[in-house]
């Protein structure tokens, strides 16, 4: 091929550091979200959605052509962290935990991917985030050791 062509989605999950409920303020949370979805188009990724409740954050994204995924959410964590610590000083201690979950997502399971997401305070009064995550981990076929997935 002449052309380099590509359309991969990926599903990222990151929690805030210890589950800490930072993001309680519904209008902060958005802000949140907005923020992040920024960082993911200025790497030309396409932000389909972002969400998430108080402690962690989903987002359903492309994969560009030209950076990682680890670089993407690398820069997320790191941004939007520094960019909260100055909406509020009750959020100096904000942090985003070292880890993250990416999974990918078949062209046809976008849309449930979304409501998934766009559902996230409705799914979250029956399941924790831990859970969510462990269920996610073992959907996708991915070992894990409990003592290293939580900070």
């Amino acid at each position: 091929m002449s052309q380099s062509l590509a359309q991969v989605y990926l599903h990222i999950i990151y929690s805030t550091k210890h589950r800490e409920p930072f993001l309680v303020d519904d209008g902060l949370r958005r802000e949140m979200h907005a923020y992040i979805a920024s960082i993911f188009k200025a790497y030309e990724s396409l932000p389909l959605i972002v969400g998430g409740t108080t402690d962690h954050v989903h987002i359903l994204c492309t994969l560009p052509r030209t950076e990682t995924y680890a670089k993407m959410i690398g820069e997320s964590k790191r941004n939007s962290s520094k960019w909260v610590k100055t909406k509020d000083p009750k959020l100096s201690n904000f942090m985003w935990q070292n880890g993250y979950g990416a999974f990918s997502v078949s062209h046809s399971l976008i849309s449930k991917v979304q409501a998934y997401i766009s559902n996230q305070e409705q799914h979250h009064q029956k399941k924790t985030f831990q859970e969510e995550l462990r269920e996610f981990l073992t959907k996708h076929g991915i070992t894990f050791d409990e003592q290293y997935i939580w900070d």
